[in-house]
């Protein structure tokens, strides 16, 4: 039976490949490649001469045939733009129809951004929670779902995000330690450690470039949940203080044990 193999790259670094993956790649009839650019590139480093074709999120569902065809009749690896696929990258619905098919389908493991980031943040990797990219609006509704969380978190943002994430961070989950690694594996690598507060004045000196990944600090333990005067009296100082409902109640929340729509019942009269 034909073989799918999931082909982890480097993230910069092209010593990051191990000789496993090489050896995949030489061998196997196609190789269907998110980047067809980057992926050439590589492949040239290391005098891979195998067929290309693309495979992203955007002609997924569409090159998924074509690349299944080719799979029935011998083995296929999928990779990246970099580091693991499926990873917050695509690669995900063709795993699923080649299973679902009854093709083996094989890992081979490498480098993830992820990973590498929490191992270097200085923060517990015993547990953690990927969180992927945060979506792109209203990325506080994410940080509201894991804010109790006592895992480490870990996330990717791009350079243009970054101020907005960091900012729905400290309103939701409170000023916590964090790592912001920036180009890992690259020229340019770059881990920076301090509090998400500190992280967002340091974007004043230095505008973000490249993509980051962050790893953020677990919750230390639920908070004592305030009295109902309390949270009404909190609520009603971070409104003097000239924040909107919605940023008073997220405020207030951290602090309190109280969830966000509690006090918007509680404060609702």
């Amino acid at each position: 039976m034909p073989t799918l193999y999931i082909v982890g790259t480097p993230i910069g670094n092209l010593e990051d490949v191990t000789l496993r993956a090489l050896r995949v790649l030489k061998e196997v009839q196609l190789v269907a490649a998110e980047d067809t650019r980057k992926a050439g590139l590589f492949l040239r480093h290391y005098d891979i001469s195998v067929p290309l074709t693309s495979l992203f999120e955007a002609n997924e569902r569409r090159k998924m045939a074509e690349v299944l065809t080719v799979l029935a009749a011998g083995d296929v690896a999928l990779i990246s733009e970099a580091g693991m696929p499926g990873i917050s990258d695509p690669g995900y619905p063709l795993v699923r129809e080649a299973i679902e098919r009854g093709f083996t389908v094989v890992p081979v493991p490498g480098p993830s951004a992820h990973t590498a980031a929490l191992v270097v943040s200085g923060l517990p990797a015993d547990r953690f929670m990927f969180l992927g990219f945060p979506p792109r609006k209203h990325p506080d509704r994410l940080f509201e779902k894991v804010a109790g969380a006592s895992a480490t978190l870990v996330l990717y943002e791009a350079p243009h995000r970054l101020r907005q994430t960091l900012e729905a961070m400290l309103e939701v989950l409170g000023d916590r330690q964090i790592a912001l690694c920036r180009e890992l594996t690259k020229k340019f690598e770059e881990v920076w450690r301090g509090s998400i507060a500190g992280a967002l004045g340091r974007l004043e000196e230095r505008p973000p470039r490249g993509e980051y990944t962050l790893v953020v600090a677990g919750a230390s333990g639920e908070p004592e949940r305030w009295a109902e005067a309390q949270v009404r009296a909190a609520f009603v100082a971070r409104m003097s203080e000239g924040l909107s409902r919605s940023q008073a109640a997220r405020n207030v929340a951290v602090a309190s044990g109280w969830r966000r729509r509690e006090i918007y019942a509680l404060t609702t009269d």
